[in-house]
């Protein structure tokens, strides 16, 4: 800092010797310390367009991971350490504007003292207006308008701050405001005058970075809109479908007292939402069937279906107070399909060191390519769908130096609901079309945003036809997909709603309060939608797969050495294509219909060799839990004894 005074002490003086005006001075020190800083000015520049240009797929992961902050926190830093942007780099500027604003402090007050003459007053330059008055107090006038004029500029100029909300800016420029005027009141005039001329030259800065640096050349503004407009219109309609009605909330309070007034707990499920139940259906009916345990049920959807049982202790509690009840948690063991146990908001129990978490599969997919990088760590027990996830769980294990966990051989529970509902499909009569459903996943590049024109052509065309038959091509979106980008799925309505002809019909299947019509299509299109499965185990029919980018959620996967069966099971129970090749699709399809026997031996074979205990994996389930119940009770009447 010695250093930095003695510097800025001879610069004034030098502007000084042929500019005998210290407020004069001041403007000109000024002048050279933004010449200075422009360097750094412009790299800070390019950083913050960096910052804009990844605000689509920040705005994403806001809409793929809403209400859950831990979880956009973590995936937004790996974007930004991926894409190489520095969060922390906007600060830099200020931290040089604070080591300048220090020094000159001295500088200012040293060039007071040398002009003040003994038995008069000290010059204006070195007045405070606190404890000085007068005139001085223009300065912390001038330096909350400089400083409300930058503001004012940046909102429109700056890059970032210009695609900040209105709120944002308000705090970020009363923020500055507020240090202006605090800063003019409690230093000497002059120092007042330098910080108000800085502000001042920052919209000069800002322009001549917009020039050296054009947004427009290196932002997609277009690409933003659209991304903006899809989060506007997703969390309004997120706010709409999870707004708590007041009786719901006197609800969800009487509920979370009941659960705690119940004492000696046993057994509960939690389910994040209604369509949960499924995955627990058969495991929760054997209990009831063969025991007198009582199942208590932790929901957080007000309307799930589950209270309509009145065998079943059900309790609604809504995402936020789901928190402190898992923290308080007092039962023996609880069961739930939501990974990452520990990481995000759902805790184990800070009550109970010996509550028991076991986690059923809601997916039949590879656990170290689908979930986060340590999703099952915190589990005590977890239900393995096949002797595939037996190994990878091992193999994670043993590459990270994990503690083994207890892992039961069960199956997958929801093949058991999907079986009973299955059926032969009736024969096709006399110019019955083919059935074609086409379902996408919701992550990016999925088939609908990368070649759903191309494939209905396709489908349509003369290609994929079999026995004179008209097609019917089924869109059935996936729901988030539709909820997070309602004007591109109408985009996609729109251009294909006569896209048929030449005996094909379009149909959107976009209304999920009605069942699926999966179980009577011939063939599946899909990418990587876990559709894939329930569709190939209740219908015995194939699927087309179209080789669009992997939906990979541990970018670690490869370390584990096993090849996922989201991979394997493609080729094994249909047919893989690029996306660039559709005529291969529609050549495809046509072979799929026209051998369905030989996919459904094939898929018969792959499911009894992929899956444990193919219909009695509610059973196994249910076995294990009520044997660990008998077991901890044993051992608790022991330890009485």
């Amino acid at each position: 800092m010695e250093h930095l005074v003695a510097f800025f002490s001879w610069l004034m003086e030098w502007c000084h010797s042929w500019c005998p005006n210290y407020w004069a001075d001041i403007v000109i020190f000024t002048f050279f310390t933004k010449v200075l800083q422009f360097p750094v000015s412009l790299w800070c520049q390019a950083n913050s367009l960096k910052m804009v240009e990844l605000m689509p797929e920040s705005n994403r992961i806001k809409m793929n991971h809403y209400g859950d902050r831990d979880a956009i926190g973590d995936e937004t830093a790996a974007l930004f350490k991926r894409e190489k942007y520095h969060p922390l780099l906007s600060l830099v500027p200020l931290g040089i504007q604070i080591a300048i604003l220090m020094a000159f402090v001295k500088v200012i007050y040293g060039i007071g003292d040398r002009l003040t003459v003994p038995g008069m007053a000290k010059p204006l330059i070195a007045h405070v207006p606190w404890t000085d008055g007068g005139v001085a107090w223009l300065m912390p006038l001038f330096a909350g308008a400089a400083a409300w004029l930058l503001g004012y500029s940046q909102n429109i100029f700056n890059p970032l701050q210009h695609e900040q909300s209105r709120a944002q800016q308000l705090v970020t420029n009363g923020i500055s405001i507020c240090i202006s005027l605090f800063l003019g009141c409690f230093v000497a005039a002059g120092v007042g005058l330098y910080w108000a001329a800085s502000n001042l030259m920052s919209i000069v800065v800002q322009w001549a970075e917009n020039l050296c640096i054009p947004p427009a050349k290196h932002v997609n503004y277009p690409r933003l809109r659209r991304s903006q407009a899809e989060l506007r219109r997703f969390e309004a309609d997120m706010k709409r479908k999870t707004l708590v009605s007041p009786e719901d909330r006197r609800r969800e309070k009487n509920d979370y007292r009941r659960f705690f007034k119940v004492a000696n707990k046993h057994l509960v499920f939690y389910a994040e939402g209604g369509g949960y139940y499924k995955y627990f259906k058969s495991v929760i009916e054997w209990l009831l069937a063969h025991s007198n345990v009582t199942v208590h049920y932790v929901t957080n959807d007000p309307h799930d279906a589950v209270f309509a049982d009145s065998r079943i202790r059900s309790y609604f509690i809504g995402q936020t107070r789901i928190i402190p009840l898992m923290m308080k948690m007092d039962a023996d063991m609880v069961v739930m399909t939501t990974p990452d146990l520990g990481t995000y908001q759902i805790k184990r129990s800070y009550v109970r060191k010996d509550v028991e978490y076991v986690y059923v599969d809601h997916g039949p997919t590879s656990v170290h390519m689908c979930y986060r990088k340590g999703a099952f760590d915190n589990f005590d027990t977890i239900m393995c769908n096949g002797p595939f996830q037996v190994e990878e769980h091992r193999a994670t294990e043993k590459l990270y130096g994990l503690k083994a966990k207890r892992l039961v051989e069960s199956g997958y529970p929801l093949l058991d609901t999907l079986a009973a509902g299955s059926g032969a499909q009736a024969a096709k009569g006399p110019g019955e079309p083919w059935r074609i459903m086409v379902a996408n996943s919701h992550q990016n590049d999925n088939i609908f945003d990368s070649c759903i024109d191309a494939l209905v052509s396709a489908l349509s065309g003369p290609a994929a036809r079999v026995d004179g038959r008209p097609v019917e091509i089924v869109l059935r979106p996936h729901p988030q997909y539709v909820r997070r980008g309602p004007a591109r799925w109408q985009s996609i309505r729109e251009r294909l709603s006569g896209a048929g002809g030449d005996g094909a019909t379009i149909v959107f299947e976009d209304d999920f309060s009605k069942p699926s019509t999966m179980d009577s299509a011939d063939v599946l299109v899909t990418d990587w939608s876990g559709i894939a499965y329930e569709f190939a185990y209740k219908t015995r029919r194939p699927t087309l797969f179209v080789n669009t980018p992997m939906k990979v959620i541990n970018p670690e996967w490869r370390k584990i050495g096993i090849v996922p069966t989201d991979i394997s099971f493609r080729d094994e129970v249909g047919v893989s294509v690029s996306p660039d090749d559709m005529e291969g699709a529609a050549a495809a399809v046509a072979g799929m219909l026209s051998e369905p026997a030989r996919f459904a031996k094939k898929i018969d074979a792959l499911f009894a060799e992929r899956f444990f205990n193919p219909g009695r994996a509610g059973e196994v389930v249910g076995s294990y839990i009520l044997d660990s119940l008998i077991e901890r009770g044993r051992r608790r009447s022991s330890s009485a004894v």
